[in-house]
C-alpha cells in the first residue's frame, strides 16, 4: 500500500490531438520508504459507451468502423466491431450517450440505463467510460446513422443477432473491450 502521494512536476510531451503528459512524483511505501517514479499519462478525455438491445428480435446494434490504432498493432483491415460509443463534450455521460446513438446508428433513444463505469486502460490513460444499455426498435430509427461530417466519421451501422455476436467475440471477430463487456453484461443479466 501507498501513502502521501505528492505530484511533483508535470511536462506536456504532446498537446496535438488529445494531451501525452510525463508526470513525476513520490509517494511512502509501507515500510516508510520514498520512492520518486516517472510515468506518461494520456489525457483524452472522458466517454460514454451503450449497447441497444431488441429483446423481441434477440438483435443488439453494433457499429463497424476504422481505427489506425489496431491497423499499427496487427489488424488487417483496421476495422473493429464496437459498441457505439463517443467523448464527453460538457455534457453528462447521459446527453453525451443519446446524442452519440443517434450520430452514429440513427436510432433516437429516450430510456437509457447506466449499468456501470470503468477505467479501460488505468496504467496509461486516464479516461473514465460510463457503461449504458437501452432497448430499441425499428420506430426509433430517424436516420441512416454514420457518424458526423465534421468529425471524418465513416460508420457502418450492424444489426447482429445477440447469439451470433457472443460467437463474435468467441471467434475473435469482436476485439473490443468495452463491446465485449456489455455483451457480457446482457448474458449475465440475461437481458437476451
Amino acid at each position: 500500500m501507498i501513502q502521501h502521494i505528492k505530484l511533483l512536476k508535470t511536462e506536456i510531451l504532446s498537446d496535438n490531438w488529445y494531451k501525452l503528459q510525463k508526470i513525476t512524483y513520490q509517494f511512502t511505501k509501507k515500510d516508510g520508504t520514498v520512492i520518486t517514479q516517472n510515468r506518461e499519462a494520456y489525457d483524452r478525455g472522458n466517454g460514454a459507451t451503450i449497447l441497444l438491445y431488441n429483446q423481441a428480435q434477440k438483435t443488439v446494434i453494433l457499429t463497424r468502423q476504422f481505427r489506425l490504432p489496431t491497423y499499427i498493432n496487427g489488424n488487417e483491415t483496421g476495422m473493429m466491431i464496437e459498441a457505439c460509443a463517443g467523448l464527453l463534450d460538457q455534457e453528462n455521460p447521459e446527453d453525451c450517450i443519446k446524442r452519440e446513438t443517434e450520430e452514429e446508428t440513427g436510432y433516437q433513444i429516450q430510456d437509457v440505463q447506466k449499468v456501470f463505469e470503468a477505467y479501460m486502460s488505468p496504467g496509461s490513460v486516464t479516461e473514465i467510460l460510463y457503461f449504458f444499455i437501452a432497448a430499441y426498435s425499428k420506430d426509433m430509427k430517424v436516420s441512416d446513422g454514420g457518424g458526423v461530417d465534421h468529425e471524418e466519421e465513416n460508420i457502418e451501422v450492424l444489426e447482429i443477432p445477440f447469439d451470433q455476436a457472443m460467437n463474435m467475440v468467441n471467434l475473435g471477430e469482436i476485439k473490443d473491450a468495452k463491446t465485449i463487456m456489455l455483451l457480457q453484461y446482457l448474458k449475465l443479466q440475461q437481458i437476451l
